[in-house]
């Protein structure tokens, strides 16, 4: 697993004993994808089922995300998919600022390998972290930087289906704005 740059970043989150959350982590979850990854999504914590599997998005959030990104045209296997942070919260709670700024420099270190073309922020709590803004019913859709792309996150969607069409939409919007750079 740590056979290159981002397997060695892997390593060490899971060794990670930089807040409480190692304290109470079954698993590590530091993402999974390709280190030439052109588009990074990024949730906001790892949930029970990850905790178990160490894998990002595997559990009934995750079969949301497969199946709009299958409808979108996107390929999980061509993307990288990680966290805000890296370990599970108790009871699936929001993570707090201490954990967020504990688990930052692995996120920057991340993009900063796998320098995608486009990074899908899902959800408040990637949106705030990174970009310092929040709202995403009113903020999804929209590209900031020409790099970052808010949607909401697949647990909403699962919570109000309405919400699918438009997460689909969106990951189209994700589609096109990697194509955009390769010309």
């Amino acid at each position: 697993m740590c056979a290159n740059v981002l397997g060695e970043l892997a390593c060490e989150i899971m060794r990670c004993e930089r807040c409480g959350l190692s304290q109470t982590r079954r698993n590590a979850v530091p993402g999974e994808g390709p280190e030439d990854a052109r588009i990074m999504m990024i949730g906001e914590a790892p949930g029970g089922a990850e905790d178990l599997a160490g894998r990002p998005f595997v559990g009934r959030a995750g079969a949301i995300l497969n199946r709009a990104l299958l409808l979108a045209g996107l390929s999980r296997d061509e993307i990288f998919i990680t966290n805000i942070v890296k370990c599970r919260p108790p009871g699936n709670r929001r993570p707090s600022r201490d954990e967020i700024r504990a688990c930052m420099p692995y996120l920057r270190r991340q993009i900063e390998i796998i320098r995608p073309s486009a990074i899908c922020l899902l959800g408040n709590v990637p949106a705030k972290a990174v970009l310092g803004v929040q709202g995403v019913t009113a903020l999804r859709g929209r590209i900031f930087g020409d790099l970052y792309l808010i949607t909401f996150h697949p647990a909403a969607v699962m919570r109000n289906m309405d919400r699918m069409e438009l997460f689909v939409s969106d990951l189209a919007k994700l589609r096109k704005m990697v194509s955009n750079h390769a010309c």
